[in-house]
C-alpha cells in the first residue's frame, strides 16, 4: 500500500531540520516504499521546484534535495479555507487505497483550525485506520486547554487515529530502557525498593531561548521539558512489567505510575538564567522559570519510599540528558573501612547514547585498596552506519501502525494534573525564582535542600 504523508507546516524549522531529513534517510534505506509520496502543505504561492530550493537554502545542513525531488510535491493551501482540503482530499482519493499520514508541525495556535477541516473534508474519516493524524506538543498549556483540544480531535478522529510525539520516545537509549530493564536479570530482579537508592532524570542544555521566545515565555521549563520528556522517562523506569510490550499494555503500566505520582513541594526550585529578560519578545516582568529541580515520588509496591529526582534547564554547564539509577549499598558494606561507593547504573541519552555501570574493584597491586570502576558501552561510539534520529523511527512507526512510542490522552491528562499542581504551589506559596547567572548558583541550593543529590 501506498504511503502518502502530507506535511502541514512544510516551511517551517522542524519539517526542514528532520521530517525531511529523516524522510530522505527511510528512502535511502529502503525503509519506505520507493513510490512513498510526501505532500508539502503551504500558503506560499511556490511551484514544487521553488518549494525545494527554499528547503536547500534553509537547511542547517547540506541537504541532498535532488533525491527526494521524485518523493516530493508542495500542495498550495490556505489552512482556512475548507474548499482547499476538499482539493486536497480529491488529489489524495486519486491514488486509490493508501496510508494516509497527516502531520501537523505547525504551534498549537493552529493545531484545532487544522485538525477541524481535516475532519470536516473527510481527509480522515472517524475509524479508518489507513489514516491519521499527528501533532507535536505541547499538548495544550494546562489541563483545561489541553482537554478543551482533545475533546475537539475526539469529534473527528478516534484514538487510534491520532498519534501525538514526544520526539524523546524515538531516541535510541529511551527505547532501550525497557530492554535493560527486562532482558538483564541483574536487573530485572532488583529494579524495587528494597535495592535501589534513588533516581536522578537529568536534562541540561547549554543553549538558551535562542529565538522560541513566543513559544516559551508562555511554556516555560516545566511545560516545556518536564511534562513531557521527564515524565515519559519516569514513567519507562517506574512502570510494572506489562502484559505484553504491545501499545496498549505498555501505556496502561506508565497510566498506573502517572496515577501514584507525587512530588515534595519543599524540594522545588525554579530559576531563570540571568540575561532572558533581555533575550527578544520576552515581558521585562516575565517570571518563567527556564530551569526546574524536584524530588518525586511514585507511591506503587515497587517504588513507594524511593526518590525521583528531576532535573532540567537552559544556560547551564553542559549539554546532558542521562538517567541514572543508584542502588543501595550491600550489607556487607560497613564492615570494609575503605571508602566504597554504591553502584550507579547511567542510561546516557545525549550527547552520545550509551550505558554505563559502576562497580567498587580492588585496585591492583598488594595493598587492598578500592576504586571505582566504569563498565561502559557506548552505542552511538559502535554503530554500524547510519545512527538513526528520532523522528526517522517516529515516521517509519506512523507508517507501519505502530503505536508504542507515541503517548495515549489518559498519559497526558495524568501528567497535566501533575504539572497544575506544581504550578498553582509556586503561585499560592510564593516560590522565589532563583535569578542565576552560573549554574552552581542552583546546585548549592538544591544541596542545601537535598543533600542525597
Amino acid at each position: 500500500m501506498r504511503n502518502i504523508i502530507t506535511i502541514f507546516g512544510s516551511t517551517g524549522d522542524l519539517t526542514i531540520r528532520k521530517l525531511l531529513p529523516a524522510i530522505k534517510r527511510l528512502l535511502e534505506e529502503k525503509l519506505l516504499e520507493k513510490d512513498t509520496l510526501v505532500l508539502a502543505i503551504g500558503r506560499r504561492n511556490y511551484q514544487t521546484v521553488e518549494y525545494l530550493d527554499f528547503v536547500k537554502k534553509n537547511s542547517p545542513h547540506k541537504f541532498d534535495v535532488d533525491f527526494i525531488a521524485p518523493n516530493l510535491e508542495y500542495f498550495k493551501l490556505d489552512i482556512d479555507a475548507l474548499s482547499d482540503y476538499q482539493r486536497l482530499n480529491e488529489k489524495i482519493q486519486s491514488y486509490g487505497e493508501t496510508r494516509r499520514v497527516f502531520y501537523l508541525a505547525v504551534g498549537p495556535d493552529l493545531l484545532t483550525s487544522i485538525a477541524s477541516n481535516i475532519g470536516l473534508s473527510n481527509l480522515v474519516t472517524k475509524g479508518d485506520l489507513n489514516a491519521s493524524i499527528t501533532f507535536e506538543k505541547p499538548f495544550g498549556q494546562d489541563l483545561i486547554s489541553a482537554r478543551e483540544i482533545n475533546g475537539l480531535l475526539w469529534q473527528y478522529f478516534d484514538e487510534k487515529q491520532l498519534y501525538r510525539i514526544d520526539h524523546y520516545l524515538g531516541k535510541e537509549m529511551i527505547q532501550n530502557i525497557l530492554t535493560v530493564r527486562f532482558a538483564n536479570k541483574i536487573f530485572e530482579g532488583s529494579w524495587h525498593n528494597h535495592a535501589i537508592k534513588n533516581v536522578k532524570i537529568i536534562a541540561k542544555e547549554t543553549d538558551t531561548i535562542l529565538s522560541r521566545a513566543g513559544y516559551y515565555d508562555t511554556s516555560g521549563a516545566l511545560k516545556d521539558m518536564v511534562q513531557s520528556h521527564l515524565l515519559q522517562m519516569l514513567a519507562l523506569v517506574a512502570m510494572e512489567v506489562p502484559l505484553s510490550y504491545q501499545s496498549e499494555d505498555l501505556k496502561n503500566e506508565k497510566v498506573k505510575v502517572f496515577d501514584k505520582l507525587r512530588y515534595d513541594r519543599k524540594s522545588l526550585v525554579i530559576g531563570q538564567y540571568e540575561g532572558y529578560l533581555n533575550e527578544p519578545n520576552i515581558d521585562q516582568d516575565s517570571k518563567t522559570e527556564t530551569f526546574v529541580f524536584l524530588k518525586a515520588f511514585v507511591d506503587t509496591p515497587r517504588f513507594k519510599g524511593v526518590p525521583f529526582y528531576l532535573m532540567t534547564g537552559k544556560a547551564l554547564e553542559e549539554k546532558e540528558s542521562v538517567i541514572i539509577i543508584e542502588f543501595e549499598e550491600t550489607p556487607e558494606q560497613h564492615k570494609w573501612d575503605l571508602p566504597l561507593k554504591t553502584n550507579k547504573l547511567y542510561i546516557k541519552i545525549a550527547p552520545l547514547d550509551g550505558i554505563s555501570l559502576t562497580l567498587n574493584s580492588k585496585v591492583p597491586g598488594l595493598r587492598n585498596d578500592v576504586e571505582q570502576v566504569d563498565l561502559e558501552y557506548c552505542i552511538a561510539c559502535n554503530a554500524v552506519g547510519n545512527m538513526p534520529e528520532a523522528y526517522e523511527k517516529l515516521i517509519l512507526d506512523m507508517t507501519e501502525h505502530h503505536k508504542s512510542l507515541f503517548t495515549r490522552w489518559d498519559e497526558i491528562e495524568l501528567s497535566w494534573q501533575f504539572i497544575d499542581k506544581i504550578k498553582q504551589d509556586i503561585k499560592d506559596k510564593q516560590i522565589p525564582l532563583t535569578i542565576y547567572k552560573k549554574p552552581s548558583d542552583l546546585y548549592d541550593l538544591i544541596t542545601e535542600k537535598e543533600e542525597a543529590f
